[in-house]
């Protein structure tokens, strides 16, 4: 990438004159990082803040100290092995006034945010008050859509990782799944059975599909979560419940609710999978959309008339648009991110490095006379 970046050569309506786009560093990127992808969210946004010329100061999640502080050693003794600068990557440890100080510091040209919706907005306020610059990667609430000529086999794999891995804490994990009527029950029942077949415990095991939640208020975010389920009038099909034992695990749990219901276009990062039925693919789209967020999305078909319908500008409002596989994951070379209370930001692949640079537009006049493109004429 350090060898491709390069701006645009453009004509010029004046003779003897050419226009360049120059694309020059920001100066500071700071980079405040969730606790559910420590390392990797600042890396891929720091690879990129680099190779551009700018420094970078990261701040992690305060319940991620440990690994903040062990990835700043081993990037410091890089650094050090080849004379590059100590201060070209700064790390500070911090509460959120550590992230709402870095937000509001004129010195901080872009912050990149990934986090919650709410903290989010905090922050777009703080930087946009000063007309920095933000890239958000915040809340997502996740659909997959099965219609009834998908491969089922296929599509059954893919929504039990989507849904379960990382414990439902992962920003594109799955957390509605639709299936088509004629699908519905023998899937439903299908994905329960399995459901009782998880592994849940030590993530460093390689038999373990489920690990703990992050902390106890994880735990308590899902427990009150599942009353208000009830109260809603979901159903529990299966799981439900905090798995009393060391650490913060819980069971993976299937609910059957209204797509109305209100707790539905909320999300509560942990793994709770919603259940619904459709009849048409226009109405999956619309409850695929009908959510606030817009981070990742996913379909399951064979017919390539329903995929570009998808695909377009009538299917997903999500920024992850995927066919024939799961919402959880994404590759380094395509853009990440997603729309609207998702925040709109873009990192890792794709053009995203512009976000990381300014734009100055250069003319140039290597000849001896000024013509003005307004058609003044000094010799009048």
């Amino acid at each position: 990438m350090s060898r491709q970046i390069g701006g645009q050569v453009l004509p010029s309506e004046r003779p003897e004159h050419i226009i360049m786009e120059v694309w020059n560093p920001l100066g500071i990127v700071g980079v405040i990082s969730a606790f559910n992808f420590p390392c990797a969210v600042f890396m891929w946004n720091a690879a990129i803040a680099l190779v551009c010329g700018n420094l970078v100061l990261w701040k992690n999640a305060p319940t991620a100290s440990l690994v903040t502080l062990a990835t700043a050693n081993i990037i410091q003794e890089v650094l050090h092995r080849n004379n590059i600068p100590s201060a070209v990557v700064t790390t500070v440890q911090g509460d959120v006034d550590v992230g709402e100080k870095i937000a509001a510091d004129t010195r901080v040209p872009l912050v990149s945010f990934t986090g919650s919706t709410k903290i989010g907005k905090i922050i777009q306020a703080k930087v946009a008050a000063r007309f920095g610059k933000t890239i958000l990667e915040l809340g997502g609430n996740n659909c997959t859509i099965i219609l009834e000529d998908a491969n089922v086999e296929q599509a059954f794999k893919a929504c039990t990782f989507a849904a379960v891995g990382t414990c439902g804490q992962r920003c594109t994990t799955l957390r509605r799944l639709l299936i088509h009527s004629t699908l519905y029950d023998n899937f439903v029942a299908r994905l329960t059975k399995a459901y009782g077949t998880i592994c849940v415990g030590d993530p460093l095991d390689d038999k373990t599909l489920c690990g703990p939640l992050h902390s106890q208020m994880s735990v308590d975010i899902y427990t009150k979560g599942l009353e208000e389920i009830k109260k809603q009038g979901g159903k529990i099909l299966c799981g439900g419940k905090a798995i009393e034992k060391e650490g913060f695990f819980v069971e993976p749990t299937i609910v059957e609710i209204s797509k109305d219901a209100k707790i539905v276009h909320e999300e509560l990062f942990c793994p709770i999978l919603y259940v619904f039925k459709f009849d048409t693919l226009e109405e999956a789209i619309k409850i695929n959309n009908s959510v606030p967020q817009g981070l990742s999305s996913s379909i399951f078909t064979k017919n390539i008339e329903n995929v570009y319908r998808w695909i377009g500008p009538l299917g997903s409002d999500c920024g992850i648009v995927n066919v024939n596989m799961g919402p959880s994951g994404a590759e380094i070379g395509g853009a990440f991110g997603g729309e609207k209370e998702t925040g709109g930001g873009r990192e890792s692949g794709s053009d995203s490095w512009k976000q990381y640079m300014k734009r100055q537009t250069c003319a140039i006049n290597y000849g001896k006379k000024l013509p003005l493109a307004q058609g003044v004429n000094f010799d009048v």
